[in-house]
């Protein structure tokens, strides 16, 4: 029996896929499970619909990441800490301080795109890398300075 898998199921395919199967598994696991539908020409239409929009909605996301990452090139943020002897801070500059600084400078960021290896704890000049969607990605230049 032919099915349209609607989720990723491993060793058998993708979502989108049109895979050959035996009755018994289609009919008592994968359809009743909502893991895939029969491959009927109405089920096609609808499943080739949904790869468009699909690809329309990921498209438009890149379009603004694209647009995202130009505006990070220009930009560089500065954030003050109290810091003691040979500039070690009191605490740390986390992801947060870094949203709350691109806040300021007119760029909403989500704390959890921004990635750093290590914790911030000196004064200096610091790259940031800022994951803005699949495969973009445009680091930052973050300036720690003394309150």
């Amino acid at each position: 029996m032919k099915v349209i898998l609607i989720q990723d199921i491993d060793k058998l395919g993708k979502v989108g896929d049109i895979v050959t199967v035996k009755d018994g598994y289609s009919r008592n696991f994968l359809i009743p499970k909502k893991l895939a539908v029969s491959a009927t020409p109405g089920n096609l239409k609808v499943i080739e619909l949904k790869k468009k929009a699909k690809e329309a909605k990921e498209r438009a996301e890149r379009k603004v990441a694209e647009a995202l990452k130009k505006k990070l090139e220009s930009i560089s943020c500065t954030i003050p800490m109290q810091a003691g002897e040979d500039d070690k801070l009191f605490g740390s500059v986390t992801s947060t301080d870094i949203a709350k600084a691109l806040e300021v400078e007119g760029i909403q960021i989500d704390k959890r795109k921004i990635e750093m290896p290590e914790p911030i704890n000196k004064i200096g000049v610091y790259n940031v890398l800022v994951k803005l969607g699949p495969q973009i990605s445009q680091k930052v230049k973050v300036w720690v300075v003394k309150e």
